[in-house]
């Protein structure tokens, strides 16, 4: 212990006397371990971190796997019969199904009306869960079957916060979607669920409406004594009795499995790549720093050669030599570490802020024990790689020759230090070709011609899920008076309304072609209702034939309007115009394709699939009750002015038609068009962080690589200076090394991305893996910051005397 003590004691006084080399070492490793907090904390949130409640082990969800003739198709959403295969026929579980995220509702408990999110969930929901209501019970099964009673359970800060927690809120009517539901139950303070809603209601699910669709999230609990084996098992048997199979009417000889997946592996899976990509990269950022500080080590090795001699031979071992390299290199790490504590707390947080409203599936992102032993862990690794190469360096110091010359030769030390700086340009070479690749994809999604003029353009949502809008006159009435009351606002060129505009996904729809080249055939199609200015208020050129008039009512001929893509693929394009869909309903026009995020084909965050339109005056009763729980419809107006101040005399437009229908929010279409790319910038910046860092840390390898050599052979340079050679060969051979080394490392980084870059196919479009634009970039990027860090430091040879230098010699 008391030698420990000593130890640190010298290890406290040499940092003192070398202040550049610790905090250096300080900052790279706060900026490298907290980079990794930050991802960690992240990934332990989405897949390590238990879920907040009882016995989360316990907890899942089922998927369903198509094989067949087509590849292999994995669906996580259930149906109304598969559904029912589940409640009844599936005794290893208790189960319930949800809607698949929470809807926006409006709910009248007082003045004024409010806009919150209401989650539909079947009975036992919360029973899954483990919640029990802090007042009140769950829902029954009466109340969840078709047209049953009508009833609501409250979060509790709804219920703080709008009912002011009085316990006489239970029993009481409260109108929401425009009809009485009475109030049931109220959640624990702090009670979360998967779709972390402000109220929830009973979903009654069924074959019809929308059961008809897979538009369910199952989640299930294993009954005591039951085990997943049990549960799969009576899963498939009762599939395997069933007749009818809709997955085996889209794809004969399709063979269909059903499969449990653990609840957080299930909510976890569409972000799971990133974040694991994430942490690779973060990952790179700590090897990088490692043998940057490796490399640091070995200079200060290098200067103190002579110390260390004296110590030897004075009669200390090597053994205590290399615990007391040990020592510092620990003491360095645990200040790292701190520091790398409080970079991640910062680090997590901004990357919160980046991060869209509701984008992860977890209520939030701790620094809990487990993300500070792992980086109490981080330190200890990184304290061990970069402490052990200058140890190890001690065991081949020629004693006599550091004695007689006061220095160390360090030839075989150059090529060690040449060979970390080589790695770190070789990762950054990754980083920098996979965030150049990610930023050349949001640049072409960003680029992509939208099909529209966005400029000029505010649009409002407004949830209609409201049995007053069930019905279509009072539907009309709302759009035709409303649109109206726009466009008299001042500076108002045009007011519209569709269900959904460019930049955002729209309706799944089925239609059957009734003529041309696959007449009988039923196709998918995006689909919109839309009012007769919808497409002059976003100015969408009509290609072929006419827009929507007021003469296109629900008495009259159904017509509809297609895009170039739906056009082109069914009718070969003009000749689109005077076709049916449907039997009846009447193509009179063809419009351009917009950019949308696609809902039948998602292969990309934005694509010109097929699309149809339909005037919002031929929507029937049942339908729009239907599409108003998943769709909140667009109010768009142009206007001549700047839109700022355009939201409140919005507001007020529908309040003169309807005072009880708030906004839910307003969106110009760059705000449109930016959450549409929020993954894909989200990505961009994270990796763009980490590529910069790794690119800063490489260069300080550089740096002090060349930097050192100088320092190292100032007399040799000032001789060879003295007998003639010129100062740019001189700053050529000590810079050479570093070169080369910087050489070697885009060389082998570009052969590590060879390899690495193909797992990013899945997340590129408009560029290829190998784009050549892309890997010139990075190897001039890299070639640039090596001549840079190498160039900077050879300067001081320009200062070095030769006389002065042979007068020392």
């Amino acid at each position: 212990m008391q030698a420990t003590v000593q130890n640190i004691r010298f290890a406290v006084r040499q940092f003192g006397r070398n202040p550049g080399f610790t905090v250096t070492v300080i900052v790279t490793l706060a900026l490298s371990i907290g980079a990794n907090t930050a991802i960690f904390s992240l990934v332990n949130a989405l897949m390590l971190k238990s879920l907040p409640y009882a016995h989360p082990e316990r907890m899942g969800t089922i998927y369903t796997r198509v094989t067949g003739s087509r590849p292999s198709d994995e669906r996580h959403h259930v149906n109304g019969e598969q559904w029912e295969l589940l409640r009844d026929n599936v005794p290893a579980l208790i189960s319930a199904v949800s809607g698949i995220r929470a809807s926006g509702v409006n709910l009248q408990a007082g003045s004024p009306v409010q806009y919150l999110h209401a989650g539909r969930v079947s009975a036992h929901y919360f029973d899954v869960l483990g919640l029990r209501p802090a007042i009140g019970r769950n829902f029954s099964e009466d109340e969840d079957r078709p047209h049953g009673p009508r009833s609501a359970i409250l979060s509790y800060g709804l219920w703080r916060n709008t009912f002011g927690a009085k316990p006489r809120v239970l029993g009481q009517a409260i109108s929401l979607k425009g009809e009485p539901y009475t109030v049931i139950g109220v959640l624990p303070e702090g009670a979360t669920t998967p779709l972390n809603a402000d109220l929830y209601t009973a979903l009654q699910p069924a074959r019809t409406g929308e059961g008809g669709g897979t538009n369910f999230e199952a989640i299930t609990r294993l009954r005591d004594g039951a085990t997943w084996q049990e549960a799969d098992a009576e899963l498939n048997r009762a599939w395997s009795l069933r007749t009818e199979r809709y997955e085996l009417s889209e794809n004969p000889g399709a063979k269909v499995t059903y499969y449990s997946v653990p609840l957080q592996k299930g909510q976890a899976a569409t972000l799971r790549p990133q974040a694991l990509a994430l942490m690779l990269a973060a990952g790179f950022i700590l090897l990088i720093a490692c043998a940057n500080l490796a490399g640091l080590n070995l200079v200060r090795l290098l200067r103190r050669t002579p110390e260390i001699a004296t110590r030897l031979a004075l009669g200390a071992s090597r053994w205590q030599i290399q615990k007391q390299l040990w020592v510092e290199s620990l003491l360095l790490a645990v200040a790292g570490a701190f520091a790398g504590v409080a970079v991640g707390f910062v680090a997590l947080r901004g990357l919160l802020l980046l991060l869209p409203e509701h984008f992860l599936p977890v209520a939030s992102v701790p620094l809990d024990g487990r993300v500070l032993s792992f980086t109490l862990l981080l330190s200890l690794l990184t304290s061990a790689f970069f402490g052990a190469l200058p140890g190890f360096a001690t065991r081949k110091l020629d004693l006599r020759s550091a004695l007689a010359t006061r220095t160390a030769t360090g030839g075989d030390r150059l090529g060690l230090r040449q060979a970390l700086v080589a790695g770190e340009m070789a990762l950054t070479v990754v980083l920098l070709a996979a965030s150049g690749l990610l930023i050349r994809t949001l640049v072409h999604l960003e680029t992509l011609p939208p099909g529209f003029t966005p400029d000029g353009v505010m649009t409002a949502k407004a949830s209609l899920d409201d049995i007053r809008f069930h019905n279509p006159a009072a539907f009309q009435k709302l759009l035709n008076e409303s649109t109206a009351a726009m466009r008299r606002i001042p500076g108002v060129q045009v007011a519209a309304v569709g269900l959904s505009v460019p930049y955002e996904r729209s309706l799944n729809s089925s239609v059957i072609l009734s003529d041309g080249k696959e007449a009988g055939q039923q196709v998918m199609t995006g689909e919109a209702y839309v009012t007769p200015d919808y497409f002059a208020a976003l100015q969408i050129p009509i290609i072929h034939g006419r827009s929507f008039t007021d003469a296109d009512g629900p008495d009259s001929q159904p017509v509809a309007i297609v895009n170039q893509t739906f056009a082109r693929k069914f009718f070969n394009g003009a000749e689109a115009v005077g076709r049916y869909v449907d039997k009846n309903t009447r193509i009179v026009g063809v419009v351009a394709d917009v950019a949308i995020a696609p809902g039948l084909d998602p292969t990309a965050p934005l694509s010109g699939e097929e699309g149809m339109y339909i005037p919002a005056t031929q929507m029937d009763a049942k339908v729009l009750a239907l599409v108003h729980v998943w769709f909140q419809p667009s109010w768009i107006v142009r206007t001549s002015r700047p839109i700022e101040g355009l939201t409140a005399q919005m507001q007020r437009a529908v309040a003169s038609v309807d005072p009880n229908l708030p906004f839910s929010g307003f969106y110009s279409m760059n705000d449109l068009l930016a959450k549409t790319l929020a993954t894909q910038r989200v990505e961009v910046s994270l990796l763009s962080a980490m590529a910069a860092l790794g690119l800063l840390l490489s260069a300080i390898g550089i740096f002090a690589l060349a930097a050192n050599i100088v320092a190292q052979k100032t007399r040799e340079i000032g001789i060879r200076i003295a007998l003639g050679s010129s100062i740019q060969r001189a700053m050529a051979h000590v810079g050479g090394p570093g070169a080369r080394a910087a050489g070697l490392g885009i060389f082998l980084g570009l052969l590590l991305s060879a390899g690495a870059l193909r797992a990013m196919r899945g997340v590129l479009y408009g560029v290829g893996v190998y784009d050549l634009r892309t890997i010139l970039t990075v190897v001039l990027m890299l070639a640039a910051v090596a001549v840079i860090a190498t160039t900077v430091p050879t300067l001081r040879i320009a200062t070095i005397d030769p006389a002065k230098t042979l007068r020392e010699e």
